[in-house]
């Protein structure tokens, strides 16, 4: 299957509620519609995740990002423009996305994907998804396609078949947190 046969069946999963298991510029990731209450409750069931543990979510560009966060800092702006590396930023303040998806003091984690597969599933599917590893929460995050529980494989709606042989960056992404002033944090490096 080429990846815009992927893209569209992806999208179609995504636009029904569904959940899919798919490649991320860090590891393999389950998403779902980040606007969606039903499918980021999947996600957190699949997961075996407490609720006041936030998800990150993925968007297209700074302007999608907007829609998603109340206040982008111009240092968080710049960040994203000059660095190469995955990174994820938490800002203090997300909106127009499942409740769930922030973390309890309404902090929101958002990543700008590198990927080349994400991103066209972004420009097509046009909301943010979540991304979070294919994983049990609390178990070792899987650093390839191949090292995923099968309980994780059948528990989502559709599977990519895209980059599974691929490794691009076999850990998660480096996470900060941009004050609304500016200040910067070291969330996971």
């Amino acid at each position: 299957m080429n990846i815009e046969e992927e893209v569209k069946k992806a999208t179609e999963v995504l636009n029904r509620g569904g959940i899919i298991l798919y490649p991320t510029d860090t590891v393999w990731g389950i998403g779902c519609d980040a606007t969606s209450p039903r499918a980021v409750s999947k996600v957190y069931k699949i997961k075996v995740r407490m609720p006041y543990k936030s998800l990150i979510i993925l968007v297209l560009n700074p302007e999608m990002l907007k829609q998603y966060v109340v206040n982008v800092p111009d240092i968080a702006l710049d960040f994203i423009n000059s660095i190469d590396e995955p990174i994820t930023i938490v800002y203090n303040q997300g909106r127009n996305v499942a409740k769930d998806v922030t973390a309890p003091d309404g902090t929101i984690a958002v990543r700008i994907p590198q990927n080349h597969f994400c991103q066209k599933l972004l420009k097509t599917f046009k909301k943010p998804l979540t991304s979070t590893s294919a994983n049990v929460s609390g178990y070792e995050t899987p650093l390839s396609y191949s090292k995923i529980s099968e309980y994780i494989k059948d528990s989502v709606d559709y599977i990519v078949e895209s980059e599974r042989n691929v490794i691009i960056r076999p850990r998660p992404s480096t996470v900060i947190r941009v004050q609304d002033n500016g200040e910067i944090e070291i969330v996971r490096n």
